[in-house]
């Protein structure tokens, strides 16, 4: 009599005289191999991307503006560094200069300008074009937060924070189409926010400016199309800088908290890598965030109510825990 566990192990045998004797293995290792060369051939495509290429980093002297130099540097770019602090810069080219890499770097450049003053952007432009005579990649990282009631808030603090977070880069990129459109090569990457896609209480002007951001981009990503020139929506969720710190308030001072949530978001570094990964794959729209920060922004469109809801309850929380 055969047992069960005999007939088990017959199947088990059986099972595996198959998959030996058939094309089913050598097929199984077949497509891990062609897996393994798309990905080493979408690695040498990006690295051959990037290498070399004219790279302009606004808000490079802190957080994910610095990080981004950092990796876009090591990766063969040339930078220019765009920043209100002149010294801020010159630190960070030193910095950029001890770094040792496997790729030939490049000297980076320094404009000095405020992003949030519209008379600045001109003379920016010109200057950039300058350093290296046209510009391959533009990332558009420069931002301000904010924390804040509605009903508290003036009207000049929403200006502010959308002439920095909006207008500002709206206004760069806008000044250096025209030399990308005649070139037909180009890429344009907005550092946007999950906040962009959904939006929180007491941080109205922050998600409006990133609201604004995505709509633009995305309406520039369609016409550019034409022309060549790539376009690429980086949302991430909390990251560990000092955004916090330096928002502006509802009366337009300054925040100078750092927020649990900040505090405990992911270090600028890693940020910093997945931006440069998601430009060298020229991807269109990309979702740096936790499990539950990408869950919301489908819950938002899949059951608003709910999330309004929940939404609701997080002001009220917040507000008790302000008050108490």
């Amino acid at each position: 009599m055969v047992t069960e566990a005999t007939r088990k192990s017959l199947l088990k045998v059986r099972v595996m005289d198959f998959v030996t004797s058939t094309a089913i293995l050598p097929l199984l290792f077949g497509c891990v191999g062609i897996f393994g060369v798309f990905k080493l051939l979408q690695w040498i495509r990006m690295k051959a991307y990037l290498r070399n290429a004219v790279v302009v980093v606004t808000g490079a002297t802190s957080g994910l503006g610095r990080e981004c130099a950092r990796v876009f540097y090591s990766a063969g770019a040339k930078l220019v560094l765009c920043g209100r602090n002149r010294e801020a810069l010159e630190e960070l080219t030193k910095e950029l200069a001890s770094l040792a890499t496997k790729v030939q770097t490049h000297k980076p450049y320094m404009v000095t300008f405020d992003l949030a003053d519209p008379g600045a952007i001109a003379a920016a432009t010109a200057e950039i074009l300058q350093c290296f005579g046209h510009v391959d990649v533009l990332i558009n990282n420069a931002g301000i937060s904010y924390r804040g009631a509605i009903v508290d808030t003036t009207t000049d603090v929403d200006k502010k924070v959308m002439e920095t977070n909006y207008f500002g880069p709206v206004a760069l990129t806008k000044a250096l189409l025209p030399s990308m459109i005649k070139r037909r090569q180009g890429h344009i990457v907005a550092i946007s926010s999950v906040q962009g896609k959904i939006s929180i209480p007491f941080r109205s002007a922050y998600a409006a400016s990133k609201h604004a951001t995505q709509a633009f981009f995305d309406c520039l990503r369609a016409e550019m199309e034409q022309y060549e020139i790539e376009v690429t929506v980086i949302s991430p969720g909390y990251i560990h800088t000092n955004l916090s710190l330096n928002a502006v308030t509802a009366d337009g001072s300054t925040y100078g908290v750092m927020d649990k949530t900040t505090a405990q978001g992911r270090s600028p570094a890693e940020v910093a890598r997945d931006v440069l990964a998601a430009v060298g794959k020229k991807k269109k729209d990309v979702i740096l965030a936790d499990l539950l920060p990408s869950l919301a922004i489908y819950l938002r469109t899949l059951a608003p109510g709910l999330f309004f809801r929940l939404m609701a309850s997080r002001a009220r929380k917040e507000r008790k825990s302000k008050n108490s």
